[in-house]
C-alpha cells in the first residue's frame, strides 16, 4: 500500500516504509493529535514521537517489541497526556527541548538542545529547534541517505504555514525565522513534512507560500 499519511481517530495507522527506518502514523485523542512510531530495520529499535493521548492505542502499535525512547516535540499538554503510562509500561527514556522540559508533567530524562543528535538503532535524528510556539519546541530531521530527507515538525509546521503563535507578532517572528532558517534553507522541496495533526506536506508544496505567511502574521 502506497503511504498518504491521512489517519483518523479510531481508525487505522498508516506506515511509510523506508529502506532503513519504519514509521507508523497513527492519530489519537479528542484533538486529533499524530503519534508516529519509528522502527530501525536493522536492529528493530523502536522510539516513539508524542504519547499524545491513549495509551492503550499506542501501546497496541508499539507491540511486545517495546520501545527505546519517547519524544515530546513540546510542552503543550495534548501531546503528552499518555507519556507518563506509555513510560511506566515500557520503561522508555523521555527526551524534550530544554526550554520545554519543565511545562512537561513526566521527568526529561534527556534534555534536547539545537543540533542535538537521537538515535533509534541505527538511524541518526537531529534535533532543531524552534521558538514561537512554545520556547522549546523541536522538530526531528531524518536524513535518508538512500532518499530525500524526512521531518517531524510537531506544531512548528503544517499544511498552509506555521504553528499558532496565539497573534503575538514576536513570536510569529521568531517561529517562521527559525522554520526558514533550520528548515526551509536547509532541506531540499522532496523533504516530507510530518506535522503533529493532520495531513503530511512536503517543503516543496510549502515553500511558495512563505511570502503569503509573513504578510498575514501567522
Amino acid at each position: 500500500m502506497t503511504y498518504s499519511g491521512e489517519v483518523t481517530v479510531g481508525g487505522p495507522a498508516d506506515v511509510h516504509e523506508l529502506k532503513d527506518l519504519m514509521i507508523t502514523k497513527i492519530a489519537v485523542g479528542p484533538m486529533d493529535n499524530n503519534a508516529y512510531l519509528l522502527r530501525c530495520r536493522a536492529t528493530d529499535e523502536q522510539l516513539l514521537i508524542d504519547a499524545a493521548n491513549d495509551a492503550e492505542t499506542l501501546l497496541g502499535t508499539i507491540g511486545d517489541d517495546g520501545i527505546a525512547s519517547v519524544v515530546t516535540t513540546h510542552q503543550h499538554g495534548d501531546h503528552w497526556q499518555a507519556l507518563a503510562e506509555v513510560v511506566a509500561a515500557t520503561g522508555a527514556r523521555t527526551y524534550a527541548g530544554r526550554e520545554d522540559a519543565p511545562g512537561i508533567p513526566v521527568t526529561t530524562d534527556v534534555l534536547v538542545d539545537d543540533g542535538d543528535v537521537i538515535r533509534v538503532g541505527q538511524v541518526v535524528l537531529t534535533a532543531r529547534h524552534l521558538v514561537g510556539h512554545t520556547p522549546g519546541s523541536i522538530a526531528l530531521v531524518y536524513d535518508d541517505p538512500h532518499g530525500h530527507p524526512h521531518v517531524f515538525t510537531g506544531d512548528c509546521l503544517f499544511p498552509g504555514g506555521v504553528g499558532n503563535t496565539r497573534k503575538d507578532p514576536e513570536a510569529f517572528a521568531s517561529l517562521i525565522h527559525d522554520v526558514e532558517t533550520k528548515i526551509f534553507a536547509v532541506l531540499p522541496d522532496e523533504t516530507w513534512v510530518y506535522p503533529g495533526h493532520g495531513n503530511d506536506t512536503t517543503l516543496g508544496a510549502e515553500r511558495p507560500h512563505l511570502p503569503e505567511w509573513h504578510a498575514r502574521g501567522w
